[in-house]
């Protein structure tokens, strides 16, 4: 809980100086218009599920490196079916997502079974599932046009709220999945033991958890969520191209659990502190963009420091709780 509330009191700071330095400072309305808190309030959704999806690996002490790469197969995969080759929407789209489910299913076994480095099965994934839809299309890009407008309104569509401004269709999905992720985490005897599983697994595993199941449900989870979050990417923005659609969303995803409190080590983690990670990250892109005197070209070092500020911070609470362990007297029998 502590955790949540420093990243939000940090959010709130850097919003503040986000409007200062923006807006304030410079007489101009462009952060806090309208358009830019609906588009802030939107770009927060579509990667706070990816957030959400790699928070269950993470968790389980593992990580994801091919999210981006299925955000793209199944972001440019679902167009290239339906306009492409003509295939109808009810059969395109649960197609998509049951290969995204497979992929992490997939992923799961590789970890379980064949004892391989998570870092090394996703990173192939990474390559894999690319260079497959760059195959498929030709490099070419694959788009709607001025189809699907109905379906499109789950990415870009808006619920008026007042003065002109309307929530985000998006920020629903993302509160739901972020419901049902959080009552899994918390409120099940499997969430609860993927959290242990996390933290020791070889004690799990002699406790009774599953914790090979366990481990293939994560991944099946962050890829399905991966392919959903690619699948909205793609009816919001209404074209992709394969060679650069979804590049880099796994530094997002993963700086957004690292920043909400999920342990690189494992065995921690909440879901909500997950969605404000994400709010603070796109937050801060929203401040590179805006503010005049900030180098527009700096945001990848701006993420990668924060993956980095969250390792070492996790790694300093680790030896501060060891060093408080050992430093507390011994109780008398």
């Amino acid at each position: 809980m502590k955790r949540i509330l420093g990243i939000l009191v940090l959010l709130l700071v850097v919003y503040f100086a986000t409007w200062l330095m923006s807006d304030l400072l410079t007489g101009r309305r462009s952060f806090l218009s309208a358009f830019n808190q609906e588009n802030l309030l939107r770009r927060t959704a579509l990667f706070g599920i990816l957030g959400v999806g790699v928070a269950f690996v993470i968790i389980t002490g593992g990580i994801d490196l091919s999210v981006g790469s299925v955000v793209c197969l199944v972001g440019v995969g679902f167009p290239w079916l339906v306009v492409g080759q003509g295939w109808p929407v009810g059969l395109a789209l649960p197609l998509v997502l049951l290969v995204a489910l497979a992929i992490g299913l997939f992923h799961g076994t590789l970890v379980t079974r064949m004892k391989l480095q998570p870092f090394v099965v996703t990173l192939c994934g990474l390559l894999l599932y690319r260079g497959i839809t760059r195959g498929l299309t030709n490099d070419q890009t694959a788009g709607f046009g001025s189809g699907l407008k109905g379906l499109r309104w789950l990415a870009n569509g808006e619920i008026p709220v007042a003065g002109g401004f309307g929530l985000p269709v998006p920020c629903l999905i993302l509160a739901v999945v972020a419901v049902f992720a959080a009552l899994f985490l918390n409120r099940t005897v499997a969430g609860r033991h993927l959290l242990a599983l996390g933290n020791n697994e070889e004690a799990a595993r002699f406790s009774g958890v599953r914790t090979k199941s366990l481990t293939v449900l994560a991944y099946a989870i962050c890829s399905f969520l991966a392919g959903l979050g690619g699948l909205l990417f793609v009816l919001d923005t209404n074209s992709a191209q394969p060679v650069d659609f979804g590049n880099f969303y796994e530094l997002f995803a993963i700086a957004s659990a690292v920043l909400g409190g999920c342990s690189l080590r494992g065995g921690s983690g909440t879901i909500l502190g997950v969605v404000i990670g994400t709010a603070l990250i796109q937050l801060l892109r929203n401040m590179i963009t805006l503010v005049d005197w900030i180098p527009k070209n700096i945001e990848y070092a701006v993420i990668g420091a924060v993956i980095l500020a969250g390792a070492c911070g996790d790694e300093v609470a680790k030896r501060i709780v060891a060093w408080r362990r050992g430093a507390a007297p011994a109780k008398n029998p």
